[in-house]
């Protein structure tokens, strides 16, 4: 195995993620360490910065505002410290649903349709505009924090208001009902695709973290050729953000099997819940292997 040096496991944070981080980021360092990598935890919001000058490589294992968004990365980038995952650009326009909407959009992949919302926005005409169901979400949360299922006229107002408080910018979004999809991404290879089927009214915080009913198929039970197509995709989708190392691009289906691409993950989960292990383990490639591999794509730039 290649000596990576001295390796921090970055974890934890400020962000509304930060438990999920500490819990990805215990795992990452405990399958670092049974390889034999000299690697040690390190929590942004409970140490100063400028210690990282003491490491070679550094495993961002960090979730949401503050981590995913390229902050971390910029500051990594000052150092001189090769790290995990996409660069500073790719990362905060991938923690920007509204911008990877429109970027993707921009090239020909189909998107739900969506209205950006404001404190001025005419709610009935968004309603009347999308139909219903219609998501609500924050724009730069991950994990679904801040997200509400609309079902009927009126309910829109009380669902820009919770997503509100997370966010300035936020999304209202026509709701695809066929299935939900994920893609792990490793290097230059799309991993077998994952079918979420969450026992909840949709794929929230709860489904994806405490609740033990959630159901995860793979094989996603699509065509061959049909899964083969879309995880091409699924990597154009990654690489048109400029994103590298690994991810995860999300997509929904509708009933007539037109899929509609949703958000990347730049830092996605590492825990018994997540989804890049459970599509690594399809492909033949275990926990402690994809940590590794995972550590050995760090780079700057």
């Amino acid at each position: 195995m290649a000596d990576f040096g001295k390796v921090v496991v970055l974890l934890g944070g400020r962000s509304a993620e930060r438990e999920v981080s500490l819990n990805s980021g215990a795992r990452v360092l405990a399958a670092l360490q049974r390889a034999g990598v000299d690697a040690q935890a390190f929590d942004p919001a409970e140490r100063k910065l400028d210690e990282l000058a003491a490491f070679d490589r550094a495993f961002i294992a960090l979730h949401g505002r503050y981590g995913e968004d390229g902050t971390i990365q910029g500051v990594l980038e000052l150092m001189g410290i090769p790290y995990t995952g996409s660069g500073v650009m790719a990362s905060a326009v991938g923690m920007d649903k509204w911008r990877t909407k429109l970027l993707w959009s921009s090239v020909g992949l189909a998107i739900p349709e969506f209205v950006m919302l404001d404190a001025g926005s005419n709610l009935q005409q968004v309603e009347q505009r999308l139909g219903f169901p219609l998501f609500v979400k924050p724009a730069c949360e991950g994990s679904s924090i801040g997200v509400s299922m609309v079902h009927k006229p009126g309910e829109l107002r009380e669902a820009y208001a919770a997503a509100a408080k997370h966010d300035a910018l936020v999304i209202a979004e026509r709701g695809i009902l066929g299935g939900e999809y994920t893609v792990a991404i490793l290097g230059d290879e799309a991993l077998p695709i994952i079918r979420i089927e969450p026992a909840t009214e949709f794929y929230d915080y709860e489904a994806k973290y405490l609740r033990d009913d959630t159901h995860y198929r793979c094989p996603c039970g699509l065509p061959e050729t049909r899964e083969l197509e879309l995880r091409v995709q699924a990597m154009e989708a990654f690489r048109i953000l400029g994103c590298r190392g690994w991810g995860r691009v999300d997509f929904l289906m509708d009933h007539h099997g037109q899929a509609f691409f949703l958000e990347v993950n730049t830092s996605p989960g590492m825990t018994d819940h997540s989804l890049v292990p459970m599509a690594a383990r399809a492909a033949g490639i275990s926990y402690d292997d994809l940590v590794v591999r995972v550590l050995a794509q760090a780079a700057l730039g």
